[in-house]
């Protein structure tokens, strides 16, 4: 080996892992929001889901309740 190994291997290491940490923060960062994402998406939906459960509910209950309070 030459003296040039010896300073070229471990830089060449050394970019390497700043490149791959630099990926993969940014690649965790967009997991994170992504989930993030989906989660309030999520929410919406039960929230919306809720909502129209409450109102189809409380019209369906007293239509029924007067149908059997007419027979």
């Amino acid at each position: 080996m030459t003296s040039g190994h010896i300073l070229f291997i471990p830089a060449v290491t050394m970019v390497g892992m700043f490149i791959g940490f630099i990926l993969g923060n940014r690649a965790a960062r967009n997991q994170f929001d992504l989930a993030q994402r989906r989660d309030a998406e999520r929410e919406a939906a039960r929230v919306e889901r809720a909502a129209r459960k409450a109102v189809k509910g409380g019209s369906d209950g007293s239509d029924k309740s007067d149908k059997r309070n007419k027979s």
